[in-house]
């Protein structure tokens, strides 16, 4: 079996054991495994499917899960159900628990059957609640919607747009930069005024205009693949120029020139020869790059024009808690913020690990 190539003097198989010594990166890269599992294994997790809805329970607060009796004794989990009454005084809609009945909280119950991993028929969910019951850990939001549920499987777009754009932007602009460094002359300078124009476009508020210029009929999985699109679009150019740079002062290594000197394309020497060496900063652009694809996909969603209701995404989810008074009065709903913070901070953690693992001269300058 082909063995991976070295990095900086790291053997493959050994960087992730060299990254984890940190311990700020081990935190960072737990989180985002949990993060990631629980978002691919959202249908199992979540007690609820992401077209549920009960518009009688509308902000409904996060139900409570007692392990107590009134006995004072240990139980098996049960919760409560919310009633929703009118404040006349205050004007307000407001929900006290209904003591009068129990529902108990079941671990691994069967439930409505679902595609396990999108292909595998499964009936199995990690916890549900009896029959008649109600159970929101998160509460819900202004449609009655499960909030933890919808977290989930937003998190599914929110968490794999960076990836499916780096796999548009990134081949992109190592090709683009390594062919610009490697030909020179004018063909390079036509190449770094064409990226630098791209790079002088303002992408946050061209990704405003595109997207408020899409066709309102469009689904979400449409949309989903456009802001794909737009983003890999956009963010290559900046870094094909960096490319190009290291691939200046590669070219003339000894290597590049047995390889000329055997008659090897230049397309060959480029693929096979020069881009492999500027492997180490690749990888530490991609892991840091992701962090900027995130809030983009969220900053869209916010603003409305990104993943549309009733699919969620994080960004769109964060909306309802631009309102002050569900900041103060429903502070469940900044959740998906919250996770958003933790999401970009680890990747940004785990970036700066592998640039001090990779480039320890970095961490002199």
């Amino acid at each position: 079996m082909a063995k991976l190539p070295d990095i900086n003097g790291f053997k493959s198989e050994n960087l992730l054991k060299s990254i984890l010594k940190d311990k700020f990166a081990r935190v960072a890269f737990i989180i985002l495994c949990i993060l990631y599992l629980s978002v691919f294994l959202a249908s199992f997790i979540s007690p609820y499917f992401k077209d549920y809805s009960n518009r009688n329970k509308s902000y409904c607060p996060p139900s409570k899960i007692y392990i107590i009796n009134e006995k004072g004794k240990l139980s098996k989990p049960y919760t409560y159900n919310y009633i929703r009454y009118f404040d006349k005084e205050n004007f307000d809609t407001k929900y006290i628990e209904d003591r009068t009945k129990k529902y108990q909280v079941k671990y691994f119950a069967k439930g409505e059957k679902y595609k396990l991993f999108g292909f595998i028929p499964f009936d199995r969910h990690f916890y549900d609640v009896e029959k008649g019951g109600e159970l929101y850990l998160l509460g819900t939001d202004i449609n009655g919607r499960d909030n933890f549920s919808r977290l989930l499987y937003g998190g599914q777009i929110s968490l794999t747009i960076g990836f499916l754009a780096l796999l548009v932007s990134f081949p992109l602009g190592m090709l683009y930069g390594g062919l610009s460094g490697y030909l020179g002359g004018k063909t390079d300078f036509i190449m770094m005024r064409i990226s630098e124009a791209i790079m002088s476009i303002p992408s946050f508020y061209l990704l405003i205009i595109l997207a408020s210029i899409l066709p309102a009929n469009m689904t979400s999985v449409q949309r989903f693949t456009l802001i794909v699109l737009i983003l890999a679009l956009i963010g290559w150019a900046g870094f094909s120029r960096v490319v190009r740079g290291m691939v200046l002062s590669i070219k003339k290594k000894e290597f590049v020139i047995a390889s000329e000197a055997l008659g090897a394309s230049n397309l060959r020497t480029i693929i096979h020869h020069i881009l492999p060496q500027t492997i180490s900063y690749v990888i530490i652009a991609m892991t840091l790059s992701v962090p900027s694809y995130i809030l983009s996909e969220s900053g869209l969603s916010f603003l409305g024009l990104g993943i549309q209701q009733p699919d969620a995404s994080w960004g769109n989810m964060l909306k309802e808690a631009q309102e002050f008074v569900n900041i103060i009065s429903r502070p469940w709903l900044l959740t998906p913020g919250f996770l958003i913070f933790v999401a970009v901070l680890s990747f940004n953690v785990i970036g700066d690990t592998i640039r001090d693992v990779l480039d320890p001269n970095s961490r002199e300058r």
